[in-house]
């Protein structure tokens, strides 16, 4: 009754607090996702649909989750234009499990894969193809701790596929135009999809863990084209067999429900807001804006080779190590989480996914000229 009664006095207060405790989320995933969907996810766990359940409870074999799958489905394809005799899954396991999943499928003893090495997970990827088969790696930056995307390469035109990261997470770089090849073109884009238009077309297979632009923890993005499978001799476990999840259109068994549901929540989003064309308009204010003041404040430095960064993951450092301690001690007062780099680059990393909006990228800036 109290607080009814004053509730006009302490609505500046309240006002006050809100915008004080607003926190800019810039870490590399899990990651931010956009508030509304948030707002809805939240409704929907205690009241999915007004079926007086929670989104945790409903059956994944019910008309209401089956109708969750077919519109994200549907909205993959539109905003990805994925052509016909391709199927898009929601997996389980992460992109790490792909990373076998992909060699499992496509490529026999004997056979060649051909990978482009640009980092950590490229380099665990090639690593499970191994198990496989033979693997080509076409060219690598590692040599200079991978702060670059290798160009000039050539790929071996007996290769059963050849593979690539698209963005990398850890040190910053980022494939701005996608190669050529003759071999069917792989791609882990798990921290840049529905970042900027693609036409999945290019592609013979796409995979991306959800947690960076498209939903939660929990489920895997595959996109792949039909008749690139049942072409190995080998038996395949039926949970690795993406024919399996194909024939069950995700459903084999019980597959992450809530994640599922939160990036079809996100898609809707991406499309209310003007699809990827719009996010890419967007995400480039973004990276243009703080690529400016790491350029121009004497304090800081990138990392990555400048045609090469990447517009998701900006990876800088101080010129010192008091600037660094002073520049964090500074984000936190300001509410500005998830900026300590990676232990293989050290320094800072602002992650700048879709939900993250001009106003945190410029909350970031002026921190960084106050260091």
């Amino acid at each position: 009754m109290f607080l009814k009664k004053h509730i006009h006095t302490f609505q500046p207060v309240f006002k006050n607090y809100l915008i004080m405790k607003q926190v800019f989320n810039f870490n590399a995933g899990p990651a931010i996702l956009p508030q509304e969907v948030l707002q809805q996810a939240a409704e929907s766990v205690r009241d999915y649909n007004n079926s007086g359940l929670s989104i945790l409870e409903i059956s994944h074999r019910s008309k209401d989750f089956e109708a969750v799958v077919n519109e994200a489905v549907t909205l993959v394809k539109e905003l990805l234009n994925v052509p016909d005799g391709y199927s898009v899954l929601f997996l389980q396991g992460g992109a790490s499990l792909q990373f076998s999943m992909v060699p499992y499928n496509l490529l026999d003893e004997g056979d060649t894969a051909a990978y482009l090495e640009t980092g950590v997970w490229a380099k665990k990827a090639l690593k499970e193809a191994k198990l496989f088969g033979n693997v080509n790696v076409v060219a690598s930056s590692g040599d200079k701790n991978y702060n670059y995307i290798p160009k000039n390469y050539s790929v071996p035109t007996d290769s059963k596929y050849f593979h690539i990261t698209s963005n990398n997470t850890i040190f910053g770089t980022q494939i701005h135009k996608f190669p050529e090849s003759q071999a069917p073109l792989i791609a882990d884009m798990s921290s840049d999809i529905f970042s900027h238009p693609v036409s999945a077309g290019k592609f013979a297979l796409i995979y991306a863990g959800a947690q960076k632009n498209l939903g939660p923890a929990g489920v895997t993005l595959v996109i792949l084209r039909n008749d690139i499978l049942g072409k190995i001799k080998r038996a395949i476990p039926t949970m690795l067999n993406y024919k399996t999840h194909i024939d069950e259109n995700s459903l084999f068994n019980t597959p992450s429900v809530y994640a599922i549901y939160v990036c079809l929540l996100t898609l809707r989003w991406l499309k209310s807001q003007g699809g990827l064309t719009a996010m890419e308009k967007r995400n480039y204010e973004k990276q243009a804006l703080l690529y400016k003041e790491i350029d121009n404040n004497p304090n800081f430095s990138g990392t990555a080779v400048k045609e090469d960064r990447s517009w998701m993951n900006v990876t800088f450092v101080a010129k010192e190590p008091a600037i660094e301690e002073k520049m964090l001690k500074l984000a936190k007062e300001a509410n500005l989480i998830g900026l300590k780099g990676h232990r293989s680059v050290g320094g800072f990393r602002a992650s700048l996914y879709n939900a993250m909006s001009l106003e945190g990228v410029q909350r970031l800036v002026e921190v960084m000229r106050g260091v």
